[in-house]
């Protein structure tokens, strides 16, 4: 087996409150690059402390190449302590995408016709001229079986590392339906906070789950703000 020697523990964090998540109502965020607000670097340093405490150490970390995730890896590392630590900016693990909604209210472009369908289509549903939750799905989980599950240069590296993976709510969704086989409706259900940790383990026998949403260190920066607080229909921003 390809994988007898070697395992991956992988960590995927939310990026921190951004400026779209705390604009209500709206079915995409107006500025698609939104940067983190005074919050969400808060959040993102309070993850970055916790993992310092609980002593984990990265051998590689990827970031969404959208401002917010950069800014929230950037603050994680702050929070460990290793500021100035490298790490891989990728397109391939930006939030789902659907310029045709952005700006626009939900309540105008989600009537309940349109959330009929959505229901209907589920991962395959195609918002104007944006992607499928399918679409999202492949391009994420292929960079990740490209990039780490299944890239030879891993297997030379024998034992346990330890990988960081900061992207979006949908993205993880998206992801975490490829990893777990859960059925899309439960998916899109599932609460990703910001800067929350969820924690995945890879390796001869394939997945395995540890944690979903752990937001905990973020309890003393206040009430956490859901999904569907802020964007009606659980769009993730």
């Amino acid at each position: 087996m390809i994988h007898d020697n070697v395992e991956f523990d992988l960590y995927f964090i939310r990026h921190g409150e951004s400026q779209s998540n705390i604009t209500p109502g709206i079915a995409a965020g107006v500025n698609f690059d939104a940067p983190m607000t005074d919050r969400g670097h808060q959040q993102a340093e309070a993850a970055g402390e916790r993992l310092g405490k609980e002593g984990v150490k990265f051998d590689r970390i990827y970031s969404s190449s959208l401002v917010r995730a950069v800014q929230t890896t950037e603050g994680v590392l702050k929070g460990m302590g290793i500021a100035d630590a490298e790490f891989t900016r990728v397109d391939e693990i930006i939030e789902k995408q659907t310029p045709g909604w952005r700006g626009k209210l939900a309540k105008d472009v989600m009537p309940t016709e349109v959330r009929l369908l959505m229901a209907e289509k589920g991962k395959y549903f195609k918002a104007a001229d944006g992607e499928t939750m399918r679409w999202v799905e492949r391009r994420a989980s292929n960079w990740l079986e490209d990039e780490i599950l299944y890239n030879e240069d891993w297997y030379e590296k024998s034992g346990n590392h330890t990988i960081a993976i900061v992207s979006h709510g949908d993205t993880m969704r998206a992801l975490f339906h490829y990893i777990m086989g859960i059925d899309n409706r439960l998916a899109m259900r599932t609460d990703i906070f910001n800067c929350s940790i969820s924690r995945f383990r890879f390796g001869k026998y394939g997945w395995s789950v540890g944690t979903i949403n752990d937001s905990s260190h973020t309890l003393h920066l206040g009430d956490i703000v859901r999904d569907d607080q802020i964007v009606q229909g659980g769009l993730g921003v």
